[in-house]
């Protein structure tokens, strides 16, 4: 589109969105106006009111008019929004803010919950996924009313069972309609919540709580003469539970409780599997979550280089760190009876053990095999230290346990976060751990392939194909067709984030929305700059105002309208230096990014670089987490390194995953297991790494940049040297105004008061006593140098 035309999404009418008189922040009394229905983009240095404008005024503006249109009721749980300094804003449309933020810190919530591509994938298994044996690995089939007699009639002669129709399970209510039928029906016994009660009254339940409901059909003894009464009764329970009966075998005090449906089972394992629901594909209910993990996926386990110390120091000396010295039974007995049965002294050196006495010591009698004597039952020192950790109630030795514990995939799911009868289950040949763990390039390819599948139904397959290739298919226009569908939100950087969360707005084909975009071009390599940008041009298309923070070059020439902001930060900014299309900025002599998009102005680059010394080098061998194809990477030390390449090529692998975890752990004791390598050499030569990311620092009214930086410190030592603080006594606390003593305490430091206003926005004041500055008067009479 040349740009010297009008915007081709501009609105027919001319709409425009009007923002008069904004002073918020370093804003200075501005007045701007933005096309509807165009891709406008803020730009200008660091500081200059970019955020101010977008995010602080014509969002916040949106959001609280938005509030403000509830009821009173629904006002009160939301909170109400301060109105931003601004006089006047005129055709404003429902706000969307798509900032930089990490997804949240929700161990639950994975790049296809977020996206809602996991729900569509539950309903896909649900309805016309293939039951599999969790055992054996079979196709499951049905099982008819004969061939769960003849089953039963397998088990050991004499064995007494209960035959039992289960009509609830895990549903919440009184249930005494239910109750009523069935002792119309003439049944007089039930079992709910594992307790055997009698019909003839009712039986009182809570409403809000789950509750199991079986109806007992029979009670009897397995006997071959007995067949007849055994079959009516497991065909009376099948009709009354809809295809499913429990049978319940009383072994003593043991009671076994085995299901059987007429819907699916494997024969040859003996194992039954419900009908299919989307529940059973949820890591977020019971009945589909792994039993081992509770589904996240991952669950706390001793780690041996944690457990263990010194590789010099013995058993006795405390080389199990959990254990300290061994004293009591631990010493005279347990450890013991260990060197008698394997053939070893307590005082040798954990590093001169054989390899053989190490395995058994840490992973139980079982890790040596045959080699290990048949009497000895030894758990472990793992298994001891989670056992301690998982039935102490004691929180101060949970903390200290803590320490011996890293966060590793689940063994028992593997980390698919499901249960073994749901990952039995396959469409189009795959099970939904398999697919989850696709990335979305991948996954796309997948579903594209299985729409072709003639064994899967198309009227049911069909529509939940089709939105689950297209939200795949926003995923890759945002350039992040590398991330897998089972990957955590909370590791997402927050450029992921924020694509993630366009890309489903794209899916929601919402019209006459403003959004508003907080650089997202941040992160992106510059071969998918131009998929982000076909991305934002269509939500534009869409009928929707796009406005974006950005300093991307691309992003600015592709822009409708663009609004330059400066002339340099802080409060010599907030102002527009140049408004208007492509060309009205190259000509704007006072615009700097004009300058820059002109070539009069770029970043120089240095004629001399430093050399690496040669030896003085980080060196990380045989790298093959997730797509690392075996790297060996040398980062020269004392240099300025950049690590490149396009999204998911593997850079924060390398770099995150691997050198950063494996530097924590060697300096710091951390807990975090670095990705898959064979060894980085060149540690030796440095003493410290520090790790600088993305994630906020937070948001407390006491929190300043002197505070976090450390600079209050040296400020309030400086005060307290002065004459008049020793005279008076005042230490470095005097001068902090977060504690009594210094600090004004009318306000409590803050140096404003809250008033309440009930369904108006609350007001913040100056305080009347400090007039803002946060000290009370005797504390404000210390200068330094006046």
């Amino acid at each position: 589109m040349p740009k010297n035309e009008s915007p081709k999404s501009a609105s027919p009418h001319g709409e425009f969105l009007v923002v008069r008189g904004a002073r918020e922040h370093n804003l200075q009394n501005i007045d701007v106006s933005i096309p509807r229905d165009a891709l406008t983009v803020i730009t200008g240095l660091s500081g200059s009111g970019k955020s101010s404008l977008a995010f602080d005024t014509i969002y916040a503006e949106g959001q609280r008019r938005y509030v403000e249109s509830l009821s009173a009721y629904a006002r009160q749980f939301l909170g109400l929004m301060e109105k931003p300094d601004v006089d006047a804003i005129e055709g404003l449309s429902p706000a969307i803010s798509i900032e930089q933020k990490t997804a949240g810190r929700n161990p639950r919530s994975t790049v296809g919950t977020v996206t809602e591509v996991y729900d569509y994938l539950r309903l896909l298994w649900a309805r016309v996924g293939t039951p599999h044996c969790p055992e054996c690995g079979k196709p499951v089939r049905r099982q008819s009313a004969t061939q769960i007699v003849d089953g039963i009639l397998g088990w050991e002669e004499g064995t007494r069972i209960e035959v039992l129709a289960p009509l609830v399970r895990g549903r919440k209510g009184e249930f005494r309609e239910l109750f009523e039928e069935v002792r119309k029906k003439g049944f007089v016994r039930a079992r709910v919540d594992g307790e055997i009660v009698d019909l003839q009254d009712t039986p009182k339940l809570a409403r809000r709580q789950n509750h199991d409901i079986s109806v007992v059909v029979d009670r009897l003894v397995v006997r071959a003469e007995d067949r007849q009464r055994l079959a009516d009764s497991i065909e009376t329970a099948l009709r009354a539970a809809e295809g499913v009966v429990e049978v319940t075998v009383h072994r003593g005090e043991v009671r076994e409780e085995h299901l059987f449906s007429e819907h699916y089972a494997c024969v040859s394992c003996a194992v039954n599997i419900p009908e299919l629901e989307p529940r059973q594909f949820s890591f977020n209910s019971p009945y589909g979550a792994c039993a081992g993990c509770g589904g996240l996926g991952i669950r706390k386990e001793p780690n041996p280089e944690l457990v263990l110390g010194d590789s010099s120091v013995s058993i006795l000396e405390g080389v199990v760190l959990p254990w300290g010295v061994p004293r009591g039974h631990l010493r005279t007995t347990i450890l013991d009876g260990l060197a008698a049965a394997m053939e070893f002294e307590l005082n040798t050196p954990w590093g001169k053990l054989p390899e053989l006495v190490q395995r058994v010591l840490l992973y139980g009698s079982e890790a040596g095999g045959k080699e290990v004597p048949k009497k000895l039952k030894w758990a472990g020192i793992l298994k001891d230290v989670q056992q301690r950790f998982r039935d102490t109630t004691s929180d101060t030795v949970r903390n200290q346990l803590d320490e011996y514990m890293s966060t590793l995939p689940c063994t028992v799911c593997g980390g698919s976060r499901l249960r073994p009868e749901s990952l039995a289950v396959t469409v189009h040949g795959h099970s939904m751990g398999a697919v989850v763990d696709l990335s979305v390039d991948a996954a796309l390819r997948f579903f594209e392939s299985a729409s072709t599948d003639r064994t899967l139904s198309a009227d049911i397959a069909g529509p939940i194909l089709k939105e689950v290739t297209e939200r795949l298919s926003f995923l890759i226009n945002v350039g992040l067709e590398y991330l897998t569908l089972g990957r955590s939100a909370e590791t997402l950087s927050g450029g992921e984030a924020q694509r993630i969360r366009l890309a489903t707005q794209i899916g929601s084909r919402l019209v006459g929305v403003l959004y508003i975009l907080d650089e997202p071009s941040i992160g992106l390599h510059q071969r998918d700059n131009k998929r982000l940008l076909t991305t934002l041009e269509q939500l534009r298309d869409l009928g929707n105002t796009v406005i974006v923070v950005e300093h991307d070059e691309e992003t600015i020439r592709a822009a409708d309208h663009i609004l330059d902001l400066g002339p340099r930060a802080g409060r010599h900014g907030g102002i527009v230096v140049a408004e208007g299309q492509l060309d009205d900025v190259l000509m704007s002599q006072d615009s700097l990014t004009g300058a820059y998009l002109r070539g009069e102005r770029e970043i120089p680059i240095p004629a001399a670089r430093r050399a690496p010394q040669p030896g003085h080098e980080l060196v990380i061998s045989g790298a093959r987490e997730h797509n690392l194809q075996n790297v060996t990477a040398s980062i020269p030390l004392g240099t300025f390194v950049t690590v490149t390449g396009v999204s998911g090529s593997g850079k924060s692998t390398l770099i995150n995953d691997i050198l950063w975890k494996s530097l924590a752990r060697r300096f710091y004791r951390a807990k975090m297991v670095p990705g898959v390598h064979e060894r980085i050499t060149g540690m030796d030569r440095i003493d410290k790494v520090v790790d600088i990311d993305q994630s906020p620092i937070g948001r407390t009214p006491r929190s300043n940049p002197a505070t976090y930086t450390g600079l209050f410190t040296i400020i309030r030592e400086l005060f307290a040297e002065m004459p008049e603080s020793k005279m008076r006594g005042y230490g470095p606390g005097r001068f902090s105004f977060n504690v009594k003593g210094g600090r004004c305490e009318a306000c409590q430091g803050d140096g404003l008061v809250k008033i309440e206003m009930h369904f108006l926005p609350d007001v913040y004041v100056p305080c009347e006593v400090c007039k803002a500055k946060r000290y009370n008067r005797e504390t404000l009479e210390v200068f330094y140098k006046g």
